[in-house]
């Protein structure tokens, strides 16, 4: 008889015990063991990841005191400001802010992190579990992370060591559009009313409106 335990899953990091005993209670617990024999956790930046990745122009990232008091800050930039840096390891220049912080101050205390994507245009969300540190004066790291034509300040650089990382499904998503996203469209309107436009002006023997 084997009595020794299931081999650890890269979903571990989320699935503890106590979730896994919430899954068996609620009825979900075989399905997500189904997920993790046949869809594994990936725990490494992938081609995807990384495509994913150049389209990203905001995320949230957790942190959590030592004594476990969570805090969830929001992050932007221009998209692909979240670098891969090699297959285990994102950075991205912590831009000027408020100035509270908060996020510097758990990292140093516990560098448990989380980040939580959404790109709402295709309704895609990834999470990403790991360990953060900060690096501070650093010149040649920053100059890696900075985002060229983006004006703001870099203060630091943050660097995200991946756990691991999984993609949920698109249920309860509301598709929204960013203005970069939408202006092709609003720019083919726009010349598809001046066309119309010019056309009824010459057919009247009138100008077009400016």
């Amino acid at each position: 008889m084997n009595d020794a335990p299931p081999p650890r899953q890269p979903s571990d990091v989320a699935f503890t015990p106590s979730v896994k005993a919430a899954q068996t209670r609620l009825g979900s617990r075989p399905l997500m063991a189904r997920n993790e024999r046949e869809h594994p956790w990936r725990t490494v930046i992938t081609d995807d990841l990384a495509q994913f990745l150049e389209h990203i122009d905001s995320f949230f990232l957790a942190t959590a005191t030592a004594d476990g008091q969570p805090y969830i800050q929001h992050r932007g930039g221009p998209p692909g400001f979240l670098k891969p840096l090699d297959e285990k390891t994102l950075g991205f220049a912590d831009f000027g802010g408020n100035r509270q912080y908060v996020s510097v101050g758990n990292l140093a205390e516990n560098d448990r992190a989380h980040i939580f994507l959404l790109h709402y245009a295709t309704k895609q969300r990834v999470k990403l579990w790991g360990r953060a540190r900060i690096v501070e004066g650093n010149e040649a790291l920053q100059n890696l992370l900075a985002m060229p034509g983006y004006r703001a300040r870099i203060e630091r650089v943050i660097l995200f060591e991946l756990t691991a990382w999984d993609a949920n499904c698109q249920q309860h998503i509301t598709a929204r559009y960013s203005e970069a996203e939408i202006a092709p469209g609003i720019n083919k309107l726009v010349a598809r009313i001046q066309e119309l436009e010019a056309e009824v002006a010459r057919l009247g023997g009138t100008k077009p409106a400016d």
